[in-house]
C-alpha cells in the first residue's frame, strides 16, 4: 500500500508493519475499507485514463480500467448505504 507525499505528490511505500496494521483495522471498519477501496481505485483509474489519452492503452490496461471503475462503483454503493459519501468527498 502506498501513501501520497503531499509535498511532492508521489507515492511512498508504507512500512510493512503499517500495511499489516491497516489491513487489520480496515477489516473491522467496512466503511473505512470502502473509502480506501474507492480512493485506491480512483488513483488507478486516473493513471489508466491518462494512459488512454496518450494512445498507449493496451487491452489489459482497458480491462484494468473497467475493474477500477467497478471497484469505485461498489465502494460508492457501500458508502451511500452507510450514509457516508462524505468519506470520498461526495454528497449525493
Amino acid at each position: 500500500m502506498d501513501r501520497i507525499d503531499p509535498q511532492h505528490h508521489q507515492h511512498s511505500p508504507l512500512p510493512q508493519p503499517a500495511v499489516e496494521a491497516l489491513a487489520r483495522l480496515e477489516s473491522r471498519f467496512p466503511l473505512v475499507q470502502a473509502a480506501t477501496q474507492y480512493e485506491t481505485a480512483a488513483v488507478h483509474a486516473a493513471q489508466l485514463a491518462a494512459l488512454a489519452e496518450s494512445g498507449r492503452m493496451t487491452d489489459l490496461d482497458a480491462d484494468s480500467l473497467a475493474v477500477a471503475e467497478d471497484l469505485m462503483s461498489d465502494a460508492r454503493t457501500a458508502l451511500a448505504a452507510g450514509g457516508r459519501l462524505d468519506l470520498i468527498g461526495s454528497s449525493a
